[in-house]
């Protein structure tokens, strides 16, 4: 079975387009967590860790900390490690995961 951090380590060998789980970033001394492309996205956000903000990922690979962020509502990127983590935990409780 594989455990968790080996899930996400998989999901890191894959070039950042093509991942399916979220994944920290620090550049200039700012962390945010990368979420996924969805399909009918044009580009993948990127959330600053700690707070509710957000920002187009090809900004912040271009301008790092000094990326535009916009506020967002409901999510920071520590809510979408949570989050991952959680369905990953239950996945593999399910058996998803050998």
């Amino acid at each position: 079975m594989m455990d968790m951090e080996a899930i996400f380590a998989a999901d890191r060998e894959h070039p950042p387009h093509e991942r399916s789980l979220p994944w920290p970033e620090t550049q200039n001394g700012m962390t945010v967590i990368v979420e996924p492309k969805h399909h009918w996205a044009s580009d993948m956000r990127a959330f600053r860790a700690g707070a509710q903000e957000y920002c187009s990922y090809a900004d912040w690979a271009e301008h790092g900390a000094r990326a535009r962020f916009f506020g967002h509502i409901a999510i920071c990127g520590d809510d979408l490690m949570r989050k991952a983590r959680a369905l990953i935990a239950c996945e593999i409780a399910q058996g998803q995961w050998k």
